[in-house]
C-alpha cells in the first residue's frame, strides 16, 4: 500500500504548475542523481544534455514554464529555497550566455531553443505528462531516462509505481487505502480523521517535527495570500491579466486603511473587522485570487494538492481563522492533516492531474479536502467531513481543463474562489445532515470521478486544443 504523508500531498515551490512546472524540476534534479548512480560518475563528466517533452508537457509546457523548470532543475536550483524575484535574470543568463551550469557546478553548452524538444504531437503510453533526458560525454555511453509528472509534484521514472517521497518501508499503523478505511479506523479508534493521521505521520517522524512542518506549510500559506493581496499589475504570459486581489483587498479594509506591513498584523484586521456575509463572500474570493495570481507569476506556492488548485485550501483556512472564531495552532495543523487524507485517497484511486483528469482532479479535489478540513474543525464527525469532502467533489464532476494560450491564469484563478466557496457550502449542508443518509459515499464519488476522467475528451486534459482555449480570441481574451 502507497504511503502518501502530509508533506507529499502539500509541497512549498514554486507556480505555476505542479505538475508542468514542479514535477519537471525535480525530474531534472532526480535525472542527475540517476546518472551518477548508473555510471559512478559525478555530473561534471556530462558534456551536453537534451531535454525531449512529450504529450501534455509539450502542448501547454510554454505557458507552464516547463522548459524554465526543466533549466533551473539541472542548474541545481531547488524549487522551495529559490529566490522567485531572481527566475528572470537565472534565465536570462542561460539564454545571453547559451551555457548551463550543470548541478550548480560544471558549465556546459546549452542553447535551450536547440537543447529542449516539445514533441506536440507525440505521447508516452504511461501518462501524458512525460519527458525523457539524455546525457552525452566523453567517459560514458549516452545515458537517458524517462520520468512522468503524475500531478501535484509527484514524479515516477518509466516503469515505476511508487510516487511518495517518503523512503520508508513497511506500512503505516492506520494503512487507508479506500474512504471505508478511513471511516473503520476513526470509528474503531473513536478518534478524528486528523488524529489517524497523526499517529500515522509518527510512524514517520517525530511530534515536534511534524507541528513545525506542517506549520512552515501554513506560514508559506498565508504569506502567499499576504503577498498576492499586496501586489499589483499584469501577470506573465501575454494575456496581460491585472491583478484583482489588491484593489479586492483595499475596497474590503477601506480606502483609508493602512498598508499592513506583515501577515499576523493584515489577518487581525480582517478578523476584527466588520464583515456581513457579502463580505465574507468577497474576502474568501480574495484570498483565493491573492494565491493563484503569485501562482501565476511563478511565485512561491504551496500545492494543495496542485499549483493549479493552490488557492483554494489557503482561501478556506483563512476564512476559518479570520471568520470563525480563533482557532489555535493546533486547529490550523489538524485541519491541514485532514485536507491531506482526503487528497491522498483521490490519488490512490482517481487522479490529481488535469492532464489526466480535467480540472475536476485539481479545483475538484482541492474543493473536497478543505470541505473536509474545515467540517472536521467547526465540530463534525468523521462521516460528516467525509460527507461534505463527497458533497464538493460531486459538484465539480466533469469540469475540463482548458487554458487559454496554457497559461494557469484563465480560468484557472477564478475557478480556485468557486471552488473555496463550494467547500465552505458543503461543510455547512454536511454539518447540518446525517451521514447515514447520504445517497452517494466518499468512495463512490471517487470512482465516479475517475470514470469520468477517463471518459473525457483528451481535448479537456490540460492541452489548450479545446474549451475556452480555443473558443476566446487570445487577442480578445478577457479575465
Amino acid at each position: 500500500m502507497e504511503i502518501i504523508s502530509v508533506f507529499d500531498i502539500f509541497k512549498i515551490g514554486v507556480g505555476p504548475s505542479s505538475s508542468h512546472t514542479m514535477g519537471p524540476w525535480r525530474a531534472a534534479q532526480l535525472f542527475l542523481k540517476d546518472f551518477q548512480e548508473a555510471t559512478g560518475l559525478p555530473a561534471t563528466h556530462i558534456h551536453e544534455v537534451q531535454v525531449l517533452l512529450y504529450g501534455s508537457l509539450a502542448k501547454t509546457g510554454r505557458g507552464h514554464g516547463t522548459d524554465i523548470a526543466v533549466m533551473l532543475g539541472l542548474a541545481g536550483e531547488d524549487p522551495e529555497t529559490i529566490d522567485t524575484q531572481q527566475l528572470d535574470t537565472y534565465i536570462w543568463q542561460i539564454y545571453d550566455s547559451q551555457t548551463l551550469t550543470l548541478g550548480g557546478q560544471r558549465s556546459i553548452p546549452f542553447n535551450p531553443d536547440k537543447h529542449i524538444t516539445f514533441l506536440f504531437k507525440e505521447s508516452l503510453p504511461f501518462h501524458p505528462n512525460g519527458m525523457r533526458l539524455i546525457a552525452q560525454g566523453a567517459d560514458f555511453e549516452a545515458f537517458e531516462a524517462t520520468y512522468f509528472s503524475i500531478g501535484g509534484g509527484f514524479v515516477v521514472r518509466e516503469n515505476e509505481q511508487n510516487t511518495s517521497t517518503q523512503a520508508v518501508q513497511g506500512a503505516f499503523p492506520y494503512p487507508i487505502e479506500v474512504g471505508e478505511d478511513l471511516k473503520r479506523w476513526t470509528t474503531q479508534q473513536g478518534c478524528s480523521i486528523s488524529e489517524i493521521v497523526w499517529r500515522n505521520e509518527l510512524s514517520l517522524r517525530s511530534d515536534a517535527e511534524i507541528r513545525s512542518g506542517v506549520w512552515r506549510i501554513w506560514r508559506t500559506m498565508l504569506s502567499c495570500v499576504y503577498h498576492g493581496a499586496h501586489s499589483q499589475g499584469e501577470l506573465p504570459g501575454g494575456l496581460r491579466v491585472v491583478r484583482r486581489a489588491i484593489e479586492l483587498n483595499k475596497k474590503l479594509l477601506g480606502t483609508d486603511a493602512p498598508q499592513y506591513q506583515d501577515e499576523d498584523t493584515w489577518m487581525r484586521v480582517i478578523r476584527y473587522g466588520q464583515a456581513d456575509f457579502q463580505k465574507i463572500l468577497k474576502w474568501v474570493s480574495c484570498f483565493a485570487l491573492a494565491v493563484n495570481e503569485e501562482n501565476a507569476a511563478f511565485r512561491r506556492v504551496v500545492t494543495a494538492p496542485t499549483n493549479g488548485a493552490a488557492g483554494v485550501i489557503p482561501a478556506v483556512l483563512m476564512y476559518y481563522t479570520c471568520f470563525c472564531g480563533q482557532p489555535s495552532q493546533e486547529d490550523i495543523i489538524r485541519f491541514l492533516m485532514t485536507a491531506s487524507e482526503i487528497g491522498s485517497l483521490f490519488k490512490k484511486k482517481a487522479t490529481i492531474s488535469a492532464a489526466m483528469g480535467g480540472c475536476q482532479a485539481e479545483i475538484g479535489v482541492s474543493s473536497a479536502m478543505a470541505a473536509a478540513a474545515l467540517t472536521e474543525r467547526l465540530g463534525g464527525s468523521a462521516e460528516q467531513a467525509m460527507m461534505a469532502a463527497e458533497i464538493a467533489m460531486e459538484h465539480h464532476l466533469g469540469l475540463t481543463c482548458d487554458p487559454i494560450k496554457g497559461l494557469v491564469q484563465i480560468p484557472c484563478i477564478e475557478r480556485n474562489t468557486m471552488g473555496a466557496i463550494k467547500a465552505i457550502t458543503a461543510c455547512n449542508i454536511a454539518l447540518e445532515s446525517n451521514p447515514a443518509d447520504a445517497k452517494v459515499s466518499l468512495d463512490g464519488i471517487i470512482r465516479t470521478m475517475w470514470q469520468t476522467a477517463q471518459d473525457m475528451n483528451e481535448k479537456y486534459k490540460e492541452t489548450s486544443e479545446g474549451g475556452l482555449a480555443v473558443h476566446v480570441p487570445v487577442s480578445v481574451a478577457e479575465c
